[in-house]
């Protein structure tokens, strides 16, 4: 058996110092799209020229809010300046002023007025400019110098084969300032970096703790440091505590060896925290961190399930991209914690960021909402280029580990994704990559020798790392998904260490269907050229992905059996659902909603979908009921026939009433597919039809109940749209536009790609790659939402598609 103490445990200064003396530089930003002839134009009087235009900012930012659905342009990938004004007050004697990075994409260079002060290659680890010396210079030489300091930032996601992430990856790589930037202060001593060892004995009773430190040291003498450790329970009672005196130091020094007994011990189900606080006073100055540690026992069993602190844990996860609806990457951090709270509601103890190094906050929401963590750097696709290309994924490897592996939650090191893909070179050399994916296997393991290592899909190396992911999308890209369980067995028993992440289906949101195998028979089962078609709408064998209707229909039905058969492989370390969100991508102009990957569960402005509530069902023990097709407003088929109703609960009994009458209760049984065993078969009148469920767990009870019409009436080809007012909020409006034959039969499964256009006053609430935000997109059961905004006066609206002449709405504000 492989064991696996997650004990090591190390902060770098750009972690945990920010709480003790820093200001988030949010405000006061100006931004060029752009280049620039030299770093002076960012600050040259407008009395010299006017050009080019800045536009006021705020912080985080991305070049690629917007553009990256436009469903006409390409994302914009090239520089961008970033410029403001800084008051510094340091109140250390002879401290140091630091600008700490967050995240920056994907090249960055900082200057002070015209000097270049620090860079730094990659575009998601944090890192850190000392900009001390360079105020002193400017102060004392600048005729220009006044109480403010200006600084300029040029970031650049430029197209560049010798960096990675690779742009054939299925993400867009974003450029700006998208995470936080950081005004830090410290005094002449302080601590960079603070490791945190520790290792349980074999009952989990006690807990052995060893406490190392580097010291950053800009003081030219050796002086005395009166260092202070204190560890808190949750309470915030102090259980351990350490004083001692050193001299100072230059490097890494142990500084302490503590114990704790019955150490509270941190699992998904009970994500507990103790508080690690450690000073250094030198001179009468005292820099501070504080950070949160945990301590568990996570054994990866050869062939078989995870034991975590001595018991079976399934891990049941999903995927993050960096990425929301008119934010892109520069998402708020209300905006994540809301994310990452949803995911949790779902149920998941697990998440792979995909496929990069995440926002510190994401990680530390990890480790308190219970959520265990593979996280990974963007060596993804493309093969593999020379020395500068490598030095950037050792670099990002190092970081990645150095800043994040002091999160309780992180469980495997991912090395990366992909790379069986070529593309980027003209040599693709599987013993080259198989070299390096070993360097980097040995880099982490150095780095962090408690912590596995872990690539999905890429066969020639999963002998190399410690934990592999095949690729495996049953019902998708491959096969039919009620072959789920027995290729993943087969796969499993193939490596030493199996976890699943990447599975799903694309669904756009509001189309669902009557019969969502139509058309599947011709599905080949068993294994498939998943490379060949994992984005590719032509050609290759038949596959649900290319030949299948994208129906919310069919995705739970995917979920719902993958999640019933996970319930019953034993020896499954877990899976992990792809993605939580859709998100935007370059490779996929043709989806129904251009430029933007469907499989998520909530949109891309966290909007859910109905699969959400098939995960909560199985995932969750909080009582919910949820009646399959909220948005399914009209349903199709002949008079008298019978049609299937199901709901997603979590009770152990479910009551459906139909236009007021009980239909009956059903028990649940997982096992029972589909909604296990809660569904129902009803006749529906023609017109409206009321559907009620009461769910019981209990003494709990739950109800959810919607309306559907029903339409016998069948239709033809499409031949007139209409375009109506459906809600106005303020001066925001809300439209629906719909398809229908040329006898006035609406087309309830229309997939017809339309595009919404406007004239007058006013502006469509357009390229948010969502069902209600976008200006082109195929039509879900016949319709599609569109937000506008109105200004004083009159406004045209128009929607048209390349089957049915255009059609057009007046309003008024």
């Amino acid at each position: 058996m492989n064991k696996l103490f997650l004990g090591l445990i190390i902060s770098f200064l750009s972690f945990n110092v920010m709480a003790q003396k820093s200001t988030r530089l949010t405000n006061g930003w100006d931004y060029v799209k752009g280049d620039l002839g030299s770093p002076w134009e960012a600050f040259r009087p407008e009395s010299q020229s006017k050009l080019p235009v800045w536009v006021p900012v705020n912080m985080p930012h991305c070049f690629n809010a917007f553009d990256a659905v436009d469903p006409d342009v390409a994302y914009y990938q090239g520089p961008g300046w970033y410029r403001n004004h800084i008051a510094i007050t340091n109140p250390y004697e002879n401290g140091r002023t630091i600008l700490h990075f967050e995240g920056a994409g994907q090249k960055t260079d900082i200057y002070l007025l015209t000097k270049k002060i620090g860079s730094h290659v990659g575009g998601y680890d944090e890192f850190s400019i000392d900009i001390s010396d360079a105020i002193q210079e400017y102060k004392q030489s600048s005729s220009l110098a006044d109480s403010l300091i200006p600084i300029a930032i040029r970031c650049d996601n430029s197209r560049d084969a010798e960096m990675i992430p690779s742009d054939l990856s299925d993400f867009n790589v974003y450029g700006g300032l998208y995470r936080h930037v950081n005004l830090v202060y410290l005094p002449p001593v302080s601590l960079e970096q603070v490791q945190f060892n520790y290792k349980l004995d074999e009952n989990f009773k006690k807990v052995d703790i060893v406490i190392s430190a580097v010291l950053k040291n800009e003081m030219p003498s050796i002086a005395d440091a009166q260092l202070e450790l204190t560890i808190s329970d949750a309470q915030g009672k102090v259980v351990s505590k350490y004083n001692t005196s050193k001299k100072t130091w230059k490097g890494e020094l142990e500084i302490a060896k503590l114990s704790l007994s019955k150490p509270v011990l941190w699992h998904p189900e009970n994500p507990y925290l103790y508080t690690l606080n450690v000073s250094v006073t030198v001179n009468g100055q005292t820099h501070n961190t504080t950070q949160k540690v945990g301590f568990n026992h996570t054994e990866f069993i050869k062939k078989g399930p995870l034991m975590v602190n001595g018991k079976r844990l399934l891990l049941r996860g999903t995927h993050r991209h960096e990425d929301h609806a008119g934010m892109a990457a520069a998402m708020t951090d209300n905006l994540i914690r809301q994310e990452m709270q949803m995911m949790k509601d779902i149920g998941i103890n697990f998440i792979r960021l995909g496929h990069y190094q995440q926002s510190r906050l994401v990680l530390e929401l990890c480790d308190s909402l219970g959520i265990f963590v593979w996280e990974e750097i963007p060596w993804c696709r493309g093969g593999l280029g020379g020395e500068v290309y490598k030095e950037q994924a050792r670099r990002m490897l190092v970081n990645m580990i150095d800043q994040h592996q002091n999160h309780v939650s992180v469980l495997v090191w991912g090395l990366g994704n992909e790379n069986d893909w070529p593309g980027d070179f003209t040599e693709f050399d599987e013993e080259k990559i198989r070299g390096f994916m070993s360097e980097l296997n040995d880099l982490s393991h150095k780095k962090d020798p408690e912590r596995l290592t872990a690539i999905r899909r890429c066969n020639f190396c999963k002998d190399i790392i410690d934990v592999y992911s095949p690729s495996i999308w049953a019902g998708w890209y491959r096969g039919k998904f009620t072959k789920y369980q027995e290729v993943s067995y087969e796969e499993a028993m193939d490596v030493d260490h199996f976890l699943h992440v990447e599975w799903g289906a694309s669904h756009h949101a509001g189309r669902h269907s009557e019969n969502p195998d139509k058309g599947l028979v011709s599905i080949i089962e068993g294994d498939a050229d998943e490379r060949a078609g994992d984005f590719l709408m032509s050609g290759g064998d038949p596959r649900v992905s290319k030949d299948g209707d994208w129906s919310e229909t069919y995705a739970c039905n995917l979920i719902d059996w993958h999640l019933k058969e996970q319930e019953n492989m034993e020896w499954l370390t877990g899976t992990a659902y792809w993605p939580f969100k859709d998100f935007s991508t370059p490779l996929r102009p043709e989806n129904p909603v251009p430029y933007v990957n469907q499989k998520g569960v909530v949109q891309r402005d966290l909007t859910p979908k109905e699969s959400y509530y098939v995960f909560q069902s199985y995932w969750t023990s909080k009582p919910m009921a949820h009646i399959y097709g909220h948005t399914w407003e009209t349903r199709w088929g002949k008079k008298g026939e019978d049609k299937l109703i199901k709901v997603y609960s979590n009770c152990s009994e479910a009551e459906l009433f139909f236009n007021g009458e009980s239909l009956g209760k059903r028990t649940r049984n997982s096992q029972d597919y589909p909604a296990a065993g809660l569904r129902w078969k009803v006749q529906f009148k023609e017109g409206e039809n009321h559907l009620k469920v009461i769910a019981k767990q209990g003494k709990v009870e739950v109800v959810d109940e919607i309306t559907q019409v029903y339409q016998t009436a069948e239709w033809g080809a499409e031949s007139e749209l209409k375009i109506e007012e459906v809600l106005r909020e303020g001066n925001v409006l809300t439209v629906c536009a719909k398809v229908y034959d040329k006898n006035g039969v609406y087309c309830a499964d229309s997939k017809e790609m339309v595009e919404f256009e406007t004239a007058g006053n006013a502006e469509l609430i357009d390229d948010l790659g969502t069902w209600d935000g976008s200006r082109k997109i195929q039509l879900y059961n016949g319709r599609a939402f569109m937000k506008i905004i109105l200004k004083k006066g009159n406004a045209i609206i128009s929607v048209k598609s390349a089957k049915v002449k255009a059609t057009f709405l007046k309003v008024e504000l």
